[in-house]
């Protein structure tokens, strides 16, 4: 399984941040420009089965996302799955903020056989792991800056 990680420090509360995650539909234009459109499919809220509808333009396309929340740990863990991959935004207590983590991962857990289909995986997504773990990055950044309230 291909893994791709980030982290950011925010200086408000992790309840801070999950509220707003919780209103994701409400702030998604906001978090980044490649963002276009977010919905609530299914629930209205993060909660498991509920199913976010997401619009995004990554590699110069737009992408439609459909993210089913696989596992809600209020306050602290949102996992979640899509097409082809799983994700998962994690809020933890940190230095009297909170550290922000997100997480993508591709591809199959199949033994001895999962190496070899990630090295095939990896030269078909070739730069666009690059990409997306910048975006990712970009993602941490714009919301510490949204939630503190200022430029980085």
């Amino acid at each position: 399984m291909i893994r791709l990680r980030d982290s950011v420090l925010i200086n408000v509360p992790p309840e801070r941040v999950w509220a707003w995650l919780n209103q994701l539909p409400s702030h998604y234009r906001d978090w980044h420009p490649a963002h276009v459109t977010c919905r609530y499919e299914h629930g209205e809220r993060l909660e498991v089965g509920a199913v976010l509808y997401a619009e995004e333009v990554l590699h110069n396309r737009l992408h439609r996302l459909r993210l089913t929340a696989t596992e809600v740990a209020p306050g602290r863990a949102l996992r979640y799955r899509g097409h082809g991959f799983t994700g998962a935004f994690l809020v933890d207590p940190s230095n009297g903020g909170t550290s922000f983590t997100a997480e993508l991962g591709f591809g199959l857990q199949l033994g001895i056989l999962g190496p070899m289909l990630d090295a095939v995986l990896r030269r078909v997504l070739g730069r666009r792991l690059g990409t997306l773990q910048a975006h990712m990055h970009e993602e941490g950044v714009n919301l510490r800056q949204l939630l503190e309230g200022g430029p980085e």
